[in-house]
């Protein structure tokens, strides 16, 4: 765990144009195209979207790390390997309790949400990356915000309905910008913004 706490604070502290430089007595640089190193990164962030649903339980806390995670992913890694990141988290948080049982059968559905945040940043955020945050998590709320009108309402318990609503509206939105936020503020200390 010391290594990998290590490697990633090295990785945050110092990155240039496609080389991580590994800051100890003696400087490395490491290749951030080598498929080796884009692994150990996919590795990393598929630790950090697995661990953190499974023991904070807080939506507010949540969120903005995994859509961070996400939103970096597809930057350093690509954005097929964030896609499949983004399968993770709810998986987790369904089987961690962070999201009740009854509440299965819109895990799918948070999935694909994440699948749209990857796929609309990716496709807007070399233009700008604050409207690839925005449009990204708006179109991410409107999907998960319109599957519970739409598709849930009709297969869960109207109490249910009602805080799965809350759940997949508003905050959405903001823990997907406050997410972005984190990850510009991560990716701009790399040079990879």
């Amino acid at each position: 765990m010391l290594i990998f706490y290590k490697f990633y604070l090295y990785v945050i502290l110092s990155v240039g144009k496609n080389k991580i430089i590994i800051m100890n007595t003696k400087s490395k640089s490491i290749d951030l195209t080598s498929s080796k190193v884009r692994f150990l990164l996919f590795v990393l962030m598929l630790g950090i979207v697995a661990i953190v649903p499974a023991f904070v339980h807080i939506q507010w806390l949540t969120g903005p790390m995994v859509n961070a995670v996400l939103i970096i992913s597809a930057v350093l890694i690509g954005p097929m390997e964030a896609v499949l990141l983004g399968l993770m988290p709810s998986t987790v948080a369904l089987s961690a309790g962070l999201l009740p049982l009854p509440l299965a059968p819109m895990v799918p559905f948070i999935m694909l949400g994440n699948a749209v945040l990857v796929a609309v940043f990716h496709y807007v955020y070399k233009k700008n990356f604050f409207v690839a945050v925005g449009t990204a998590a708006l179109l991410k709320f409107a999907f998960l915000h319109f599957t519970v009108v739409w598709l849930v309402d009709g297969m869960l318990d109207g109490k249910l309905v009602a805080k799965l609503a809350v759940m997949m509206s508003w905050p959405q939105f903001f823990t997907a910008v406050i997410g972005g936020l984190i990850a510009y503020a991560l990716l701009k200390g790399m040079k990879k913004v």
